[in-house]
């Protein structure tokens, strides 16, 4: 049986910016997968206490499985070829803290 992954929505909306003619008037959203619970990892992320802004662990631990995710469906991709040991080491040293 197939392993299942977690789905998501998320929706990004501009609340102010700082040149007025780059404003979005529509927000972006999508949906997608993710094989990690994301939320789980945004606990984590806030219990390691690596930032002092609270909103910062938020923002690192989004981002970090949107980009890890889309890294391991292309992982053959030259894209990510030479920086794909690096980010390893990286996770390794995360998961360690």
């Amino acid at each position: 049986m197939a392993k299942k992954n977690n789905k998501y929505q998320l929706t990004l909306e501009q609340v102010s910016v700082k040149d007025e003619s780059l404003k979005q008037e529509q927000p972006v959203s999508f949906e997608f997968e993710n094989h990690d619970e994301i939320f789980q990892i945004i606990n984590k992320v806030e219990e390691k206490q690596l930032f002092e802004n609270k909103s910062d662990a938020k923002e690192f631990a989004i981002g970090l499985k949107l980009f890890s995710e889309v890294m391991l469906r292309n992982r053959k991709h030259p894209l990510f070829e030479e920086f794909s040991p690096a980010f390893a080491k990286f996770m390794k040293k995360l998961k360690s803290s």
